[in-house]
């Protein structure tokens, strides 16, 4: 699992709670709320806490940061605001990534009464700066601070905000609101990602394409000692479910893929498959139902082995993102688990794996880390995310080493670079400062050079649990699986070509892609022999020109969306998209060809 979200508009939730009781607000709920994201832009460094090697996308940030062009780049929405604007009552705008400049205009020209920002902890700079602006502009707004951020033990004492409250937003809001504190929870209907792109190629946002983001709870029981999101909804144990039961959960999915016309679905629950009556009643629905859907969840490797094959095939599980700590961890979760055999169990199903491993735990010294990347790497996961192990302030692990007096930082002042992607904010036993970053490096660069671009492993995997499932007696299973492969024979093949060329001197690599291309070419015939050179030219050149432009320091930054609760309407600010958005530079009559696995938009 994550230890932390790369930005706030990634976390699971958006995290303000009721972990006090507060006031009700004296215009109850005919308050002005605004709630915001910290302002960008992102991937740059700067006075407010930016990082260029922190940028806002989760992918390119901590699993694909050294695959050039073929990493996978895409942005991620504030799920959190949405949530909490969907289930409160009062007027409600949110204003996601704004830029500065932006957040001033609206200071300036509309009045609030509750102004709430998210955010995580590099960005404290970024708060601190929106708490003095909310000041200076509007001086009778209540300011509501939540988010990883609120995690921080001494954020009261570096901002000026009125409440730092913690977990689950929606319930503090409504209480604050004088609103019920317990009806039913309103799901966002809301798109998993945005700006989707890779090998230089926009992927595909028509109807279909792209995931619904599925939010069942927060909080994780596992409760990790280094996990904030486990520690920001209670800590080991405890989790905040929103839909308790599977017909719940069914009726919420039902809405979404009636109204985005989607038929996969995001799951962002910390450990989805751990809520099993839930999860097996949602089998049963969907099997009455004859839903061919597809999720991409969370889940630690003893819970999916607690499942039958059968049970995740009928589930749609497509897509997991599991740990992968290493043969020696201390993490219960993985006790007992043979995660190689269980990595290629799942991927001759079709189902893609993105291990997560993190560098510097405990035991990790300078002498057993090459072993312990070996080993990770060995997985030939889809994806891999490498993350620093990382105290974050507030969780348990920040208080063990804040007891032993490791701690770098202990009153946490400058966070920008706490993020697991650079160094560790305290002294490791066994690692020299600066070590720990090599090894992260290392980390990453091995995962490429040994198995190649995830976006072709992403191909071969689909490709496998096509081959077994497109005659499954069951037509609900096999239209899942045609789904997922309907690009096979077309653009992921062109992306195979294109890929053969790049790595036309590597052999390891180009032998690896010479198996798929014969796979493809046996699978599909004529089809994918005629497509792979057709498709494949435009992609090279888009690979070409995207390398060169990433290296003459190209950055991709989000929009701004701007969106009033009770109208429905959204704007989206076209001078805030990237800073050249793909629609500028793709080529119009590719467009279709550059639907651009469309299977890899699904798997995210």
């Amino acid at each position: 699992m994550p230890i932390q979200a790369p930005d706030a508009e990634a976390a699971p939730a958006i995290s303000l709670s009721l972990s006090n009781p507060t006031p009700v607000h004296p215009l109850g709920t005919s308050a002005k709320v605004l709630l915001t994201s910290v302002f960008g832009p992102y991937a740059q460094d700067d006075e407010w806490g930016s990082r260029s090697l922190n940028p806002m996308e989760l992918y390119h940030n901590q699993v694909t940061r050294v695959q050039g062009p073929f990493s996978l780049r895409m942005f991620h929405r504030s799920w959190g605001l949405m949530m909490i604007q969907q289930n409160i009552t009062a007027p409600c705008t949110v204003l996601d990534f704004p830029q500065q400049d932006r957040f001033i205009e609206e200071l300036t020209t509309r009045r609030y009464d509750i102004i709430g920002i998210t955010s995580i902890i590099p960005n404290l700079g970024k708060v601190k700066r929106m708490c003095e602006l909310i000041r200076e502009h509007q001086p009778g707004a209540t300011i509501v601070v939540g988010g990883h951020i609120a995690n921080m033990p001494t954020l009261n004492e570096q901002i000026d905000a009125d409440h730092v409250v913690r977990g689950e937003g929606v319930r503090w809001f409504r209480g604050y609101l004088g609103e019920d504190v317990d009806r039913p929870i309103r799901h966002p209907r809301v798109l998993s990602g945005l700006g989707a792109r890779t090998m230089g190629v926009p992927l595909s946002n028509k109807p279909g394409e792209i995931a619904a983001t599925l939010i069942p709870s927060v909080g994780c029981p596992m409760g990790c000692n280094f996990c904030s999101t486990s520690h920001m909804f209670g800590g080991k144990g405890k989790h905040i479910d929103f839909y308790p039961t599977g017909d719940e959960l069914f009726a919420v999915m039902c809405d979404l893929e009636e109204h985005l016309k989607v038929w996969s679905f995001f799951v962002m629950d910390e450990n989805f498959l751990l809520h099993r009556k839930r999860a097996l009643r949602l089998l049963e629905l969907m099997k009455e139902h004859h839903k061919s859907w597809a999720l991409y969840v969370f889940s630690s490797a003893n819970v999916l082995k607690s499942y039958t094959t059968e049970q995740l095939i009928g589930l749609g599980i497509s897509w997991v993102w599991m740990g992968i700590e290493g043969k020696d961890s201390q993490y219960a979760k993985l006790s007992g688990a043979d995660t190689l055999s269980l990595v290629k169990e799942l991927q001759s199903h079709g189902i893609r794996v993105l291990g997560s491993t993190i560098i510097g735990l405990e035991e990790h010294t300078a002498d057993n880390l090459d072993a312990a990347i070996e080993h990770a790497i060995s997985h030939d996961t889809e994806f891999h995310q490498f993350m620093l192990y990382t105290p974050i302030p507030g969780t348990l692990l920040w208080k063990q080493i804040e007891n032993e007096g490791r701690l770098t930082d202990p009153g946490c002042t400058q966070p920008a670079d706490t993020h697991g992607q650079l160094r560790f904010n305290y002294t490791h036993r066994n690692l020299s400062p600066g070590q720990e970053t090599d090894f992260l490096i290392k980390a990453f660069t091995r995962d490429f050079e040994v198995n190649g671009p995830s976006v072709i492993r992403v191909a071969r995997t689909t490709l496998a649990g096509y081959i077994r499932y497109r005659n499954h007696p069951d037509a609900r299973i096999r239209r899942r699986y045609e789904l997922e492969a309907k690009s096979l024979a077309t653009v992921h093949a062109g992306a195979v070509w294109a890929a053969r060329k790049w790595f036309a001197h590597d052999e390891s690599i180009r032998a690896r892609l010479d198996t798929l291309r014969n796979d493809l070419n046996k699978t599909f015939g004529l089809k994918a022999r005629l497509a792979a050179p057709l498709i494949g030219r435009y992609v090279l050149s888009k690979l070409r020109k995207e390398k060169a432009r990433l290296e003459n320091g190209w950055t991709y930054e989000p929009p701004t969306f701007y969106e009033h609760a009770r109208t429905g309407q959204t704007h989206v600010n076209p001078s805030h998209r990237t800073r050249s958005t793909p629609a500028q530079w793709a080529v119009s009559g590719a467009r279709a060809a550059l639907a651009m696995l469309g299977v890899l938009v699904n798997s995210r």
